[in-house]
C-alpha cells in the first residue's frame, strides 16, 4: 500500500473525528481506515460513549482510552463512522471485507448519521465483485448451491460465528441483488449497503478531503 493511500485514509479519518462531540453515542466500524479514526478520536478525547462493530475495534479503542460499551445497552446511536471497500457515485457501498459486515450494518442502521470514510481508490464507477457475505454454518452446502457463484473465504468466522464468503456474480443492479441475497435462507447478511443508510461520505483525495453526497456531487 502506498504512502499516498495511507495519507488519504488518515485525512478522511481525521475529518470524521471532528464530528464526534461530548455526550454522543458513537458507533465505530472496522478496518484500516477506522484504525486512523480511533487514533484521531483519542487525540481529541471527547467525552463520548462508543460502540464497536467488532472485537478487533473494541480492543483497539479500549487501548486508546475510549469509553466502549456493549451495544445491548442502547437503542440508537447519534453517529456511526466506518470505512468501505467500494463506493459508487449513487451512494451504494460494498463493505465487509474484514468479515464484520453484519455488525457493521446493524451499527450503521441504528445511527441517526452514518458517515463513510475512505481513500480515493475506493471510489468506483460501477460496483464489482466480490460482495462479502455472512452465512449460517447450518445447511451451508445448500445455501452455497442456491448462491451459485460464491466461495467460502479461508478466514476466521464472523464475530458471531457466521461463515464468511464472497459472491462473485454480477452487481449490475445492486438493489435487485441485495433483495435476492436477503431472500435466500442461510444468508445472514450481505455487504451491499444501500444509499438510504449513508448520510455522507468523506474521501481523502491527495492532500484534501472531499465530501460526497448521494449522486456523487462534491
Amino acid at each position: 500500500m502506498s504512502v499516498d493511500v495511507q495519507e488519504e485514509k488518515r485525512l478522511a479519518a481525521e475529518a470524521a473525528s471532528e464530528l464526534v462531540e461530548d455526550g454522543m453515542l458513537v458507533g465505530l466500524g472496522t478496518g484500516t481506515t477506522v484504525a486512523f479514526l480511533l487514533e484521531a478520536i483519542a487525540r481529541r478525547a471527547p467525552r463520548a460513549v462508543f460502540v464497536a462493530s467488532s472485537p478487533r475495534t473494541e480492543v483497539a479503542a479500549r487501548k486508546l482510552g475510549l469509553n466502549v460499551q456493549p451495544f445491548d445497552d442502547f437503542e440508537r446511536l447519534d453517529l456511526a463512522i466506518d470505512g468501505a471497500d467500494q463506493i459508487a457515485s449513487d451512494g451504494w457501498l460494498v463493505k465487509g471485507g474484514g468479515g464484520a459486515l453484519t455488525r457493521e450494518k446493524i451499527v450503521a442502521a441504528a445511527a441517526d448519521r452514518f458517515v463513510v470514510i475512505a481513500d480515493a481508490t475506493k471510489v468506483v464507477d460501477v460496483l464489482h465483485a466480490p460482495v462479502p457475505l455472512e452465512l449460517s454454518p447450518f445447511g451451508l452446502a445448500a445455501t452455497l448451491r442456491r448462491l451459485g457463484a460464491c466461495d467460502v473465504r479461508d478466514s476466521p468466522a464472523s464475530p458471531d460465528g457466521g461463515v464468511i464468503a464472497d459472491y462473485h456474480g454480477s452487481i449490475a443492479e445492486p438493489c435487485e441483488l441485495a433483495r435476492w441475497l436477503s431472500a435466500i435462507p442461510g444468508v445472514v447478511a450481505h455487504g451491499l449497503f444501500a444509499p438510504e443508510l449513508v448520510s455522507e461520505i468523506l474521501v481523502g483525495t491527495g492532500t484534501a478531503v472531499r465530501q460526497m453526497i448521494i449522486g456523487g456531487t462534491p
